[in-house]
């Protein structure tokens, strides 16, 4: 297959591309281009014009401010993976991102472009939800700030607008007894996640007091694991614990939506969905100080 013709615009800061997205309403943004690139090429999309974003600097790179770890819509995987901020205080997030791919899409795709090109297995939606993420998009006369659970629910309100661009994504600081970890399996003839789950603890006094876990490859977007949730919450966090609680991971979801392909049937995901939940659950812990072996 080849793509079709376009024009090409190339963006030098966000309120050019504003301009730019409204006079041309079915345009397409292009980042990195790994999501992008392989919707044109396989005629997914054919748009006439395509609006490049990659040179704006206000939409690049990591900063730290009240709090908040800023992401910058443009800024690459690889960028993302030297940043030792996100390692401390989103960990989940920086697993998530150094596993999509392989190094050449890591040195070339960025957080934005697998936001708004999302696949239905994105590494980054478990780890966004569990990490309790705000995606923040701009529009001509106003910002959303999306929460990252309300971003992936299957609702189109949180869908972006033909003129609205995705520039940041805010991750709130972790406290000292706050840890998280992804875990995931990988398609054996594909590069891309079977399934992923994410999970982000904070331990008082040897028992969780807040706890977010959320999965990937499971149903078409990255999906919240509330039963393990509330089988954790103002529990002793130990090896039991985590066993009954990701046991749970699979109990508010349909089994009519899960995902059934050629990677794996609805089957097969059902019975990784727990057994990654744990490796996740327990992961976090440690990183939490937790001994589970005593």
């Amino acid at each position: 297959m080849h793509p079709g013709t376009f024009e090409y615009l190339s963006a030098g800061s966000v309120g050019h591309a504003l301009e730019l997205l409204t006079d041309h309403p079915d345009a397409e943004v292009l980042a990195g281009g790994h999501s992008l690139l392989p919707a044109i090429t396989n005629e997914e999309v054919d748009p006439d014009v395509v609006v490049d974003v990659s040179e704006i600097d206000a939409i690049q790179g990591v900063e730290l401010r009240n709090n908040v770890v800023e992401i910058g819509a443009g800024t690459t995987y690889a960028e993302l993976q030297n940043v030792e901020r996100l390692q401390d205080d989103a960990t989940a997030v920086a697993e998530a991102v150094s596993v999509i791919g392989d190094e050449q899409v890591r040195n070339c795709g960025t957080i934005g472009g697998n936001l708004a090109h999302p696949v239905r297995v994105s590494d980054l939606s478990a780890a966004l939800i569990a990490s309790d993420a705000t995606i923040v998009t701009v529009g001509p006369q106003s910002e959303r700030r999306i929460d990252a659970a309300e971003f992936f629910a299957p609702a189109a309100a949180t869908d972006l607008a033909a003129d609205e661009l995705l520039t940041t994504v805010e991750l709130p600081v972790s406290a000292g007894n706050t840890s998280s970890a992804y875990a995931k399996q990988q398609s054996a003839t594909m590069r891309y996640s079977l399934l992923g789950v994410a999970a982000h603890l904070t331990v008082d006094g040897g028992q969780v007091s807040d706890v977010r876990v959320a999965a990937n490859g499971v149903t078409e977007r990255g999906v919240g694991l509330e039963p393990v949730e509330d089988a954790l919450r103002g529990e002793p966090l130990d090896e039991d614990t985590i066993e009954t609680a990701a046991s749970r991971a699979g109990d508010d979801i349909d089994s009519a939506a899960m995902i059934d392909d050629d990677q794996a049937s609805a089957a097969y995901r059902a019975d990784l969905l727990p057994i990654y939940t744990e490796q996740a659950l327990e992961r976090a812990a440690e990183r939490a100080g937790v001994d589970l072996a005593a």
